[in-house]
């Protein structure tokens, strides 16, 4: 079978890499808005008879839902095998539960409307709190992709003495396995309370991690509060700049300004989300995935 892809607004990068890995053509589509505010689709290639991936990272997801929304059902019309959505950043994942009467579990009812119109999902490290899988919520054939094998390779061909710093210990579990991939010592913030509003955060170890590199890494850089928090502790306690690192370049409002100005080293994502920040790419192993997951539909 056939594929070809089609990359929504702001995806092209990523779908050119992907179309070369899979050996795959690039479709045409034209999606615009009408004066009164619709969406407007059409697809100029020809899709009959082949697997359809649409590339569409899901940060601001809202814009972008219509769309997508319309070039599955228009691929389908014109006798599309399959429609696969690859969303490398996958959004409503955080409300996953009820926290405040009267809300509504979002998570659970994007899964359904995307698992509506798409025949597979593919994504990148989504957020899972409470949800042990992501087939709890999406009722499609999935494949969630780990970055930390391409983070740590990144490290390890990169970064100079390396030391991986977890902010608190929520953090250990992820930033251990990556240290671990790495072959890199991590260590632990550690948080002592000497009363209700004193709180005392001290780095563990510093003497032998002086003139190490430390390396933060996080899997959302949002607001990147943690991070500016943590490198501000790493300063008083004598050691060098961090790199921080993290999978998904959310970074809400002046987030990526705020994490230079906190006097960095430097600043390194995936491209999960097209940013300026974007050093790993992670195109290889989104192809492979893919291609594997069609074969199960």
């Amino acid at each position: 079978m056939k594929t070809i892809l089609f990359s929504l607004p702001g995806n092209q990068e990523l779908t050119e890499l992907l179309a070369k890995k899979m050996d795959a053509e690039i479709g045409e589509c034209s999606l615009r808005k009408f004066p009164d505010g619709e969406s407007y689709t059409r697809i100029l290639s020809d899709v009959k008879g082949k697997c359809v991936v649409m590339v569409c990272t899901l940060h601001n997801p809202d814009e972008k839902l219509l769309p997508l929304y319309f070039l599955s059902h228009t691929a389908k019309s014109l006798g599309a095998m399959c429609t696969c959505l690859v969303a490398p950043y996958l959004a409503y994942m955080r409300q996953d539960k009820v926290f405040h009467e009267g809300e509504g579990v979002t998570s659970t009812f994007f899964g359904k409307l995307i698992s509506g119109f798409a025949d597979s999902i593919t994504t990148i490290d989504p957020h899972l709190h409470r949800i042990s899988s992501l087939g709890e919520v999406y009722d499609i054939p999935n494949r969630v992709i780990h970055a930390s094998n391409e983070i740590a390779k990144y490290i390890n061909q990169n970064i100079h003495n390396p030391v991986l710093i977890g902010p608190d210990a929520e953090s250990e579990q992820w930033v251990s396995d990556v240290a671990k991939k790495a072959g890199a010592p991590f260590i632990v913030l550690e948080k002592v309370r000497h009363g209700d509003r004193d709180v005392e955060v001290s780095v563990p170890y510093i003497d032998k991690y002086k003139e190490s590199t430390p390396v933060l890494v996080d899997d959302i850089i949002s607001t990147a509060r943690t991070m500016i928090e943590t490198t501000e502790h790493l300063k008083n306690a004598g050691m060098k700049p961090p790199i921080c690192m993290g999978i998904h370049a959310v970074f809400s409002g002046n987030a990526y300004q705020d994490l230079w100005d906190a006097d960095v080293k430097d600043i390194i994502t995936c491209n999960t989300i097209p940013h300026q920040s974007n050093g790993i790419d992670l195109s290889d192993i989104i192809a492979k995935e893919v291609t594997e997951l069609m074969h199960h539909i």
